[in-house]
């Protein structure tokens, strides 16, 4: 069975796209998106495969 490794991060309104690319580069995918604790900031949820 596939077991998956978890992250989060802050993003960044104005640097969305590069936050996002570094970490597609190290493998991870992009799950969801939510509000911040603020206005004019997001956070990414991802996952990768374990192992």
């Amino acid at each position: 069975m596939q077991q998956w490794e978890y992250a989060t991060a802050p993003l960044l309104v104005h640097a969305t796209k590069q936050i996002l690319d570094s970490w597609g580069q190290d493998g991870w995918e992009l799950v969801q998106v939510v509000p911040g604790p603020n206005a004019e900031s997001l956070v990414a949820y991802f996952k990768r495969p374990k192992g």
